[in-house]
């Protein structure tokens, strides 16, 4: 079956295509945030509110430790930092969307 599957790929011209995407430069924004800058960015702007470990500290602030919040895709979180919420302040300028990204995916590691 699986040599079926990749012989109809080839007469449609599919398989070739497929390969040369594969070999296509992933763009840095593409690959996953770096945890440890996002740990230590945390460390910095988010703990005083947000806790250690996740764990929020005042009151309507997300438990990221329970996952609240995190249930959205990259850029939506992305977006919410950046314009910051009721009481938490815009980092928009403050951070690059580099570095929002990378605390977002050190964000997702929290449990």
């Amino acid at each position: 079956m699986r040599i079926f599957k990749h012989a109809v790929l080839l007469r449609a011209g599919l398989l070739p295509a497929l390969f040369c995407l594969a070999l296509l430069p992933i763009p840095r924004e593409a690959m996953a945030g770096d945890i440890g800058n996002g740990s230590r960015l945390y460390g910095t702007f988010c703990v005083a509110c947000h806790g250690a470990g996740g764990k929020n500290v005042i009151p309507g602030a997300p438990n990221f430790a329970r996952g609240e919040g995190l249930m959205k895709p990259d850029t939506i979180l992305l977006a919410s930092i950046k314009a910051g919420r009721i009481t938490m302040p815009a980092f928009a300028g403050v951070l690059t969307d580099r570095e929002i990204l990378d605390l977002i995916s050190y964000l997702r590691t929290l449990r």
